[in-house]
């Protein structure tokens, strides 16, 4: 299967109100980020454990590790989670900056140094979030 039914699949195994949300920001996100490197995973480890929620991400990112190596990893990430939705917008280095920046702005949402989460769409204001995820690709 490839990656873009992989994200078909994800989306369309959440249950409604939540799949109608995914759907529209996957959208809004691909608006946002036009020929992106996509990418889907499955939130399991290599002896196929769940370690993490399955999700989706979008660009690339070169990330450096403090012994030198580096990995390919998305710039902007995508999740059902069991309350609500979670938007990971990675590579920030001020990690009080989307918290300062956005988290007034953008409604019933908790923002972290990375993450964005809230319950449904119908709670942000979307074109904040979009704001958002333009800096973390900038």
């Amino acid at each position: 299967m490839n990656i873009q039914d992989q994200i078909e699949e994800y989306i369309g195994s959440q249950p409604e109100p939540k799949r109608g949300d995914m759907q529209a920001l996957h959208h809004i996100i691909l608006q946002l980020m036009p020929g992106c490197k996509l990418w889907f995973l499955d939130g399991k480890n290599s002896e196929n454990k769940t370690v993490s929620n399955p999700n989706i991400g979008y660009g690339s990112q070169t990330i450096k590790y403090a012994d030198g190596t580096t990995r390919e990893f998305y710039q902007i990430g995508l999740s059902a989670n069991k309350t609500g939705i979670s938007v990971y917008i990675l590579g920030i280095k001020d990690k009080t900056y989307l918290a300062q920046t956005y988290a007034k702005k953008l409604g019933k949402a908790s923002v972290s140094g990375y993450c964005i989460k809230f319950k449904s769409l119908k709670d942000i204001n979307t074109d904040v979030l979009g704001e958002a995820i333009r800096y973390g690709v900038e």
